[in-house]
């Protein structure tokens, strides 16, 4: 393989590895799809990932929460009468998706 090649790729991959991992952040997002309150932008620090949190009542959205989370662990659960749904990923901006 042609040493420059080599070099390029190697620089590449390098980049992309040391890019920090950049999420939306909506610490009160109401059912209007609006956020309430902490819109921006954080981004990950080590162990940290993008993290939403939506709670539903009825299999309605009635409110969601957008951060880096560090250790963050997807989970689903049921109390009184409202579902939470915690859900983590890894790449630019992936929690306004989920």
């Amino acid at each position: 393989m042609d040493k420059r090649l080599l070099i390029a790729s190697f620089l590449f991959c390098f980049i992309v590895a040391v890019t920090p991992l950049r999420c939306l952040t909506c610490h009160l997002r109401t059912r209007t799809d609006r956020c309430r309150r902490g819109f921006g932008f954080c981004t990950a620090q080590k162990f940290e990932s993008c993290m939403s949190l939506k709670i539903f009542q009825d299999n309605i959205l009635q409110l969601s929460y957008m951060v880096c989370q560090r250790f963050c662990r997807e989970l689903t659960f049921d109390h009184n009468i409202r579902t939470y749904v915690h859900k983590c990923c890894r790449y630019d901006f992936c929690n306004v998706k989920i």
